[in-house]
């Protein structure tokens, strides 16, 4: 099973900011919802408490919520586990090719750091921001990387921006 990373970040490695992204990409949200669609999605705690409710679970995926809290209640259509190689192991279960980190910072930390990551997709915003939650730094040379598109600033989207492919070499 393909492991994938898929996130936003500024020049800066900005993530998020108060539980929230600190944009709003209406053609980077489409290429989200449609990429993982049909996959499971891993994700923390404060990620998956940041969705708007009335997105909550993410429909058409099996959503797979890392937390410490030992009582921690998801709702329907989420499956709950303790840790990372938890959660791979859920979504393995699934029987699907790829499965998707979809955040937070420290979910993103612990697959690079032990490995565990097949692939990233990053959409690069062009900008910096203050924020809360940033994206680490990886070593460029471990990964071959290509970009998918560049999208400029219009009336729908403040930032240019320009999503990109890193395959684990």
């Amino acid at each position: 099973m393909e492991v994938i990373i898929i996130v936003a970040a500024t020049k800066n490695r900005v993530i998020g900011k108060d539980n929230d992204l600190p944009w709003h990409l209406p053609v980077d949200m489409k290429f989200f919802k449609e990429t993982t669609k049909g996959y499971p999605v891993i994700m923390g705690r404060k990620n998956f408490e940041s969705i708007p409710h009335k997105f909550r679970p993410l429909p058409g995926r099996k959503n797979i919520v890392i937390t410490r809290q030992k009582e921690y209640e998801a709702g329907d259509g989420v499956t709950v586990c303790n840790d990372l190689k938890s959660a791979l192991e859920i979504a393995a279960d699934e029987g699907k090719e790829k499965t998707f980190i979809i955040g937070g910072g420290q979910i993103y930390d612990l697959g690079l750091k032990e490995g565990l990551v097949d692939k990233m997709l990053i959409t690069w915003v062009d900008t910096e921001m203050d924020g809360d939650v940033f994206l680490s730094q990886f070593q460029e040379t471990e990964w071959r990387k290509q970009t998918l598109m560049h999208h400029p600033v219009d009336e729908r989207h403040d930032y240019a921006f320009e999503m990109v492919e890193y395959s684990r070499k």
